[in-house]
């Protein structure tokens, strides 16, 4: 298994694993154009036979807070540490650009939690990332969970980490 920076060959790949998760209403629905427009964002995990089987983005906010956000892994590579090794990729990629704190939204709680996230309260996060979650199908009745990971100590107010003072409204 491998993991590495997204290609511009890889987006049709890319498009049908978002595309299988957004169908079952667990993932916002991604265009070829903006995937294609944000490539530089994704990482993809690639197989023995150079096949893609993961995906997922990074996405700078601002000085100090990233989401991760589109984790697919294909259903042939699940349980096998595909989406915990594009999780921590992430990571890695959020620290090299000296990014303290990543956040998700997700229904996988207990996968985020097991990858070192912890939940906090989705009003503490800026405004301007809801701005994907209009095209959501379930917004505004939306039941994902908030999760942070952050090299300051984080607790379930967010006292260490004020989000709200990292990003402009």
């Amino acid at each position: 298994m491998n993991i590495r920076p997204a290609r511009v060959g890889d987006v049709p790949a890319i498009y049908e694993l978002i595309r299988k998760f957004a169908d079952r209403k667990v993932m916002i629905r991604r265009s070829l154009g903006e995937l294609y427009e944000s490539i530089r964002e994704f990482l993809v995990a690639i197989d023995e036979e150079g096949r893609v089987v993961g995906c997922v983005a990074l996405h700078v906010f601002w000085e100090d807070l990233a989401e991760l956000k589109c984790l697919a892994v294909a259903e042939e590579a699940q349980r096998s540490g595909v989406g915990r090794k594009l999780v921590d990729a992430c990571w890695d990629q959020a620290r090299e650009l000296e990014i303290n704190s990543v956040f998700a939204l997700t229904y996988a709680v207990g996968f985020f939690e097991r990858c070192g996230y912890a939940q906090m309260d989705k009003a503490d996060l800026p405004h301007k990332i809801w701005n994907e979650c209009v095209r959501c199908p379930l917004f505004p009745n939306c039941t994902e969970v908030a999760l942070i990971r952050s090299h300051a100590p984080v607790s379930g107010s967010l006292e260490a980490v004020d989000l709200l003072a990292l990003a402009p409204v």
